[in-house]
């Protein structure tokens, strides 16, 4: 396993965009909507989930939820999901692109200590037949391909990804070991657990076996798997301690 700081506690924080509103989940009509009862109105309400995970953990009937009214005459939807509270009584964030802004920030604030040094050169580079979050470059010109995996799903402190098979996934990883054969090429995997309560992060080798044997591959090929996971609150994301993958 890479190397990991127990304990270490950082910063770096992006805002919630609000205002928020409290509300009650109700159901899941499809993927990319939830339907819920508005606080204290029980007004019933569609609102677009970003998420398009299973979440089966933690979108069940009458659960917490904080949603955000968006204005926008071109959306099919007035309200955006925006939280979640898990059984457990953690903060979940639904969404998707949180981690992203998150871990820039982290890296022009040098805050992710493994990958201190190094300064963001592109986003979205294309690689393969996918794209990479973020190509990185340090002082000596060498170069590092950063990819962001969000997570939600926590089990017994165990935060799991994915929670539904992902060919797209298991295919970015193996694209990512492929890269570390160049030489000066250096390539990361970084999973984001948008809440408090995970201790390690594992792959979910039940849901999706290609997945976890393309992370043991790319482990082995040289890329650097690490995880964060996060403090959240109705205002902020804020980058948490380092927390071990066990694979």
């Amino acid at each position: 396993m890479q190397s990991w700081f127990p304990g270490r506690r950082l910063s770096s924080h992006v805002p919630i965009a609000g205002p928020l509103k409290g509300a009650r989940f109700v159901d899941r009509p499809n993927q990319f909507l939830v339907r819920v009862a508005l606080e204290p109105e029980e007004e019933v309400v569609t609102a677009h989930l970003p998420d398009p995970g299973r979440l089966e953990d933690l979108l069940v009937p009458g659960c917490r939820t904080w949603v955000r009214p968006v204005d926008d005459p071109a959306r099919k939807t007035a309200w955006t999901a925006v939280l979640v509270q898990a059984p457990s009584q953690a903060l979940v964030s639904l969404d998707t692109l949180l981690p992203n802004r998150l871990v820039r920030v982290a890296l022009e604030e040098e805050t992710i200590e493994p990958l201190a040094g190094w300064t963001v050169e592109r986003a979205e580079v294309p690689i393969g037949r996918s794209r990479v979050d973020f190509l990185l470059q340090d002082f000596s010109g060498a170069r590092m391909y950063l990819e962001v995996k969000s997570v939600t799903w926590v089990d017994g402190g165990v935060a799991r990804f994915p929670d539904a098979p992902s060919e797209r996934a298991a295919r970015h990883v193996r694209e990512l070991a492929e890269l570390t054969q160049e030489p000066g090429v250096y390539a990361t995997l970084l999973f984001i657990v948008q809440r408090n309560d995970a201790v390690e992060v594992r792959p979910a080798h039940e849901i999706d076996p290609d997945f976890a044997r393309a992370l043991r591959e790319a482990e082995a090929a040289g890329v650097r798997i690490m995880a964060h996971r996060c403090q959240l609150t109705l205002e902020e994301l804020m980058l948490g301690v380092q927390i071990p993958v066990v694979l």
